[in-house]
Parts: structure tokens; C-alpha cells; sequence
């Protein structure tokens, strides 16, 4: 079980927020963390990618030249592979990038991935009340207060989705803003930073538990 400080809206400490999630040992961690890495990357590829072998490219039917008294080199086609605008060899195919892995090891990853982030993370509290209308510059001022350096990028989670919030945290380059119930291990990885509601630890606690 881990024990985090909960800060205010104004920066100050308000409290203590628990977790205690169940993840991979120390000799493993790494190796199953990447593991569900590259699958998700490995599922965000399209696997459109296609190019024309010499069978497939237009042209190339009739022998450019006769086979011997030339003086150049024997050719069968234009579409040789070794002719300009001719086919490629061994080049990219559409296929399927897509790595299985089980339901268990996902999550055991993702929680393994979200505890190794615990010393870039700051829990505050729901702070959705305190924004009476979309406003970016006050979200930044708090996130300021809360000791995050906005050169930095940032991963916001929040336990449900607020209008305010979001429009107030969507213009800002280096931020993103997630739900609870929707982390993923690249985004935790790949944040220097990590803001975490009171609202949104709980949930993670009883969404990602077993």
C-alpha cells in the first residue's frame, strides 16, 4: 500500500490518498511493461504500407533489346527490378501488426506501469468546482502552484469527464488529459509528469484491483 499527499487548489496539502495495487515483481517488471508497450504501439499501426513487384508494376512485357550483339548487358524488361520505375524486392505488404497478450498481463502491466510513475505524480483534489467557467490560464496557474513545470509534458487523469476541465485543458500543447478507466501504458510512460484527482486514484483503485 502506497500513500500519497493530496494538494489543494491552492497548493496546499490537504490530506493523504491510498493505493494499493498488486504488480509485477521486480525481475519481471520491465520485460512485461514492454511487452504490453509494443503491443499497443503494435496495434496503432495501420499496416498499409504497399509497394509494386515486377509482376505487378504496368509495363515491361516486350524485351527492350535483343539478347546478344549489343554490346550491353542481357534484359528482359523494363520493370526489372533493377531498372528505374521498376518493381521492388521484399518491400512492405499491407498486413496485420496486431500482438496478442492476455487480459491478465495487461493489467498487470498497466498497474505496474502507473505505481512506477508514483515519484512524477501529484494527487490533488477534484478541482472541477473550481473552475466556474472553461478558463486555460487558471488551470495553468494551478498546476503551477502544484510544482509542475509546464515545459514538461503532462498526463492529467480525472475520474469523469467535465466539460470544464476539458475545454480548459485542451488548447495546452503538452498537456493531456485522460479518464481513469481509459490509462494506457504509453501515456503513463511517456509523461514527464503526472496530475491525479483524489476522484480519479479511487477509481483507478477500483477499477484496476483484483
Amino acid at each position: 500500500m502506497v500513500s500519497c499527499v493530496v494538494k489543494d487548489w491552492q497548493g496546499e496539502d490537504s490530506g493523504q490518498a491510498e493505493l494499493d495495487l498488486r504488480v509485477a515483481r521486480e525481475e519481471n517488471a520491465a520485460h512485461i511493461v514492454h511487452r504490453a508497450l509494443r503491443r499497443q504501439m503494435n496495434n496503432q499501426r495501420q499496416g498499409t504500407a504497399a509497394s509494386k513487384t515486377r509482376a505487378e508494376v504496368r509495363g515491361g512485357g516486350r524485351k527492350p533489346w535483343r539478347q546478344k550483339g549489343t554490346g550491353r548487358a542481357r534484359a528482359g524488361s523494363i520493370r526489372s527490378p533493377l531498372w528505374r520505375g521498376g518493381g521492388v524486392v521484399f518491400g512492405p505488404k499491407p498486413r496485420d501488426y496486431s500482438t496478442k497478450m492476455n487480459r491478465k498481463e495487461r493489467r498487470l502491466a498497466l498497474r505496474t506501469a502507473f505505481t512506477s510513475r508514483l515519484d512524477d505524480m501529484v494527487v490533488v483534489v477534484d478541482f472541477a468546482d473550481q473552475l466556474t467557467r472553461p478558463k486555460t490560464k487558471d488551470l495553468m496557474a494551478a498546476m503551477d502552484r502544484w510544482g509542475i513545470n509546464p515545459q514538461g509534458k503532462t498526463l492529467l487523469i480525472v475520474a469523469n469527464k467535465d466539460e470544464t476541465v476539458y475545454l480548459s485543458a485542451r488548447n495546452v500543447a503538452r498537456l493531456k488529459l485522460i479518464m481513469a478507466d481509459h490509462l494506457n501504458v504509453y501515456d503513463l510512460l511517456n509523461a514527464d509528469q503526472i496530475v491525479v484527482t483524489a476522484s480519479a486514484i479511487a477509481k483507478i483503485q477500483e477499477v484496476y484491483s483484483d
